[in-house]
């Protein structure tokens, strides 16, 4: 471990003395500053090899003055110490006022093979004893800043947080100059981004005339007990006349809520986790208790917009996630769910659907939902033991399917929802009350279910026992863990084990669900390391559990429950904005009903992502099986290019109902284009390819395996394939190379 250079200085500013430091490396340079107040503030980022994105703000001043544009490294809403300018904002605490640099401490270090800068700030109030610890690092070579802040009381008396920042970041260009990104993401409907000047949020109130900022903002947070239900926990800033681009990513399992608005005529962004005003979060924090913020992640790029911040975003979750073989690999999936058995498996169903499943190239195969069922009243509400059903599976039981799927050389998967237990579930009874959710001392029901509550060790032992029975005695290499009910705000009983045996105490019910959040995150961990081998999808409803906290521990990330080929497109094509793209799982179910134009659109969607085969194959024709094979065929072609592949949006983030939808993936000197048409609009696309313009470039059709007068063009001088799909609904998929040295340009 060496310590990182950092540049400190002395010079007067417009508030008089402060101490100026910088801190970075190739990708990154931060560059901060503490007034004659004491407070340290992120002037700005740059990227080191010219401006960066980042315009510097005016010098912190002194107490009492005009507001400085950079924000305190840290705020903090507390009981008793509210805010210095009320309003709907996040920032501008009185504690944040308060907190004094006492020092810092640079460091850099390896893990998992990639090298990591590392900033932490000692931050303290005299007068309450709050310590701040914010600790900011960097991935090297990657302008992407993380930010975490764990709270201590150093004080006498317990101090109740309200609301912590994880990142803040002021000093931005004005709201006129800026565009901001948003992503609406509903059951069936993820991934749904949009964008608008930042000014039609932010009404200009002429502060000059006023001499303060407005108490409004723009915020955005999650709602329920999904983290990604009604918006990613993502959003983004982008310069209109420079191309440069802010993209951010708040790492919470629960809630979180992100804000930007207007600060002496510049713009800031302050990042949360959960709050108590949005998810009744608090933490009380006894004399030497300590709290730590879930983490959140700024990407920034100077020119090429939402583009080339995203794939700098990309790159930083690719160096942040749990190492696993399946990242790699990219293994083919089968699954029986959707629009297939619908969560009726039987051996009789099954036999056949293995059987096509690996003649169409499939690697995995999952069984999904109702494998358990013995119920005559349905599973839904009695789940909860994960014991195989004896009427499904007769002659041989369970074991007996799972061993044919390994004979026909796949890894065998089951689907399960680990945290929720059924109402009438045997298991309800006999596990004790405090190892659910609860609210004032009842039992909380949510959808036929009751939630386990992680943190209870009887909880986590029938969970243990269960992983360990499926995985290591029947040999299961394949987890769909799903999580389908929303039981928000959370539970208000926080269970403790002494040496007198189990109690508790009461808690704020958003501070439970985190707290049973992070625990669960520990136990699926401690269930990897036990069974390193095991592939797990990350599901909830499809993708209302699509944080990065969640998807860096898991292998897969499920994108959605749309059972509509024609709505899939614009989720598939957004999906890689909230996960790499070897890690989103996209359904391609084509039937056997369908037309040769539709099987080939419902498998494009999946080839630059993680194919999520299902589909009556057993039921088609052998020409209609052959596409698929094809299409499978294509995929474990391609798919080592996606290992280090970063996605791009040649037409942009698509609209809902977009008539032509792209994604692109550039690995290497490979460019992979995926494009669907849909009603509406022109039979021909031209789709900007800017980082290709001026080269000569071989086009290669690579899906469908007959285009059916499909064609694919590349102009060189204007940078453009242009696309001609006659019919709708219809898609393709190109590879481009280029031909001849970069310099060798076409006129």
């Amino acid at each position: 471990m060496t310590d990182t250079a950092s540049d400190t200085t002395s010079e007067a500013g417009a508030g008089g003395a402060r101490d100026t430091f910088t801190w970075g490396h190739a990708g990154l340079t931060a560059h901060f500053a503490t007034g004659v107040d004491g407070v340290v503030r992120l002037v700005r980022l740059t990227i080191p090899d010219g401006e960066g994105p980042s315009p510097e703000g005016p010098s912190p001043e002194q107490p009492g003055g005009p507001h400085p544009a950079p924000l305190p490294l840290v705020e903090v809403l507390a009981l008793g110490h509210g805010s210095e300018w009320s309003g709907q904002r996040g920032i501008e605490t009185a504690l944040g006022a308060r907190l004094r640099h006492r020092g810092h401490r640079a460091v850099r270090d390896e893990k998992d093979g990639q090298g990591w800068h590392r900033l932490t700030f000692d931050l303290h109030d005299p007068d309450t004893g709050l310590t701040a610890e914010v600790r900011l690092s960097s991935p090297d070579g990657l302008p992407v800043l993380r930010g975490e802040v764990r709270l201590i009381n150093e004080g006498t008396a317990p101090l109740t947080v309200q609301a912590v920042t994880s990142l803040t970041l002021g000093g931005l260009p004005s709201p006129d100059a800026l565009d901001v990104h948003l992503a609406r993401n509903d059951w069936l409907a993820e991934c749904r981004w949009a964008s608008e000047p930042l000014r039609t949020r932010i009404v200009d109130l002429s502060r000059d005339a006023h001499q303060h900022d407005s108490r409004a903002a723009l915020a955005l947070h999650s709602r329920g007990g999904w983290p990604s239900d009604g918006h990613l926990p993502m959003g983004a800033l982008t310069d209109r006349t420079t191309g440069d681009a802010w993209v951010w990513q708040i790492e919470s399992p629960t809630g979180w809520r992100w804000e930007t608005g207007e600060r002496a005529h510049g713009t800031y962004a302050a990042l949360h986790g959960p709050t108590d005003a949005e998810h009744q979060w608090r933490e009380r924090l006894a004399p030497g208790a300590s709290f730590t913020t879930v983490p959140a992640a700024l990407a920034l790029a100077r020119g090429g917009g939402l583009d080339t911040a995203l794939a700098h975003l990309t790159a930083y979750r690719r160096a942040t996630r749990r190492p696993h073989p399946d990242h790699t690999t990219l293994p083919v999936v089968f699954n029986d769910y959707m629009n297939t058995l619908m969560g009726d498996p039987t051996t009789e169903r099954l036999l056949p659907l293995i059987d096509a499943a690996a003649g169409a190239g499939a690697e995995y195969f999952c069984i999904d939902s109702g494998w358990y069922d013995d119920d005559a009243q349905g599973w839904w509400d009695s789940v909860g033991a994960w014991q195989p059903s004896a009427r499904r599976f007769p002659g041989g039981g369970i074991q007996a399917v799972l061993d044919h799927i390994r004979s026909r050389g796949m890894v065998p998967g089951l689907w399960l929802e680990p945290e929720v237990v059924g109402v009438r579930s045997p298991v309800a009874a006999e596990l004790p009350h405090d190892a659910f959710f609860q609210r004032d001392g009842v039992r909380l029901v949510e959808h036929g279910r009751h939630h386990l509550d992680l943190r209870h060790p009887a909880a986590r032992a029938h969970l243990d026992k269960t992983i360990d029975r499926i995985v290591g005695e029947w040999g299961v290499g394949y987890l769909k863990l799903d999580y389908n009910i929303s039981i928000a705000p959370g539970t208000d009983w926080h269970p403790e084990t002494g040496a007198t045996g189990a109690t508790g105490r009461r808690t704020a019910p958003g501070a439970g669900l985190l707290a049973h959040a992070r625990a669960y995150q520990d136990w699926l961990a401690a269930a990897l390391d036990r069974h390193p081998g095991l592939v797990i999808e990350n599901c909830a409803s499809g993708g209302m559990r699509m944080d990065w906290s969640s998807v860096a521990l898991t292998q897969l990330q499920s994108t959605s429950d749309q059972q509509d080929p024609l709505r899939y497109p614009p989720i598939a094509a957004s999906a890689p904005t909230a996960v790499p793209p070897e890690q989103g799982a996209v359904w391609a179910y084509p039937q056997p009903e369908f037309t040769d134009d539709e099987i080939d659109f419902t498998l494009a969607g999946a080839l630059l992502g993680r194919v999520h085969l299902s589909g009556h194959l057993d039921r088609m024709s052998p020409r209609q099986l052959a596409r698929v094979q094809w299409a499978v065929a294509t995929y474990r072609r391609l798919r080592g290019d996606l290992v280090t592949g970063v996605p791009f949006w040649p037409l942009g983030l698509p609209g809902w109902d977009d008539a032509w939808v792209a994604l692109g993936v550039r690995s290497g000197s490979a460019t992979y284009v995926t494009v669907w048409r849909r009603e509406g609009g022109p039979a021909e696309c031209a789709l900007p390819l800017g980082h290709l313009a001026g080269r000569r470039a071989e086009v290669e059709v690579l899906h469908p395996a007959a285009a059916s007068g499909a064609e694919a063009r590349w102009d060189a001088g204007r940078g453009e394939l242009a696309v001609a799909l006659p019919r709708t609904p219809m898609a393709l998929l190109v590879r481009l190379t280029p031909v001849g040295p970069a310099d060798q340009a076409v006129s």
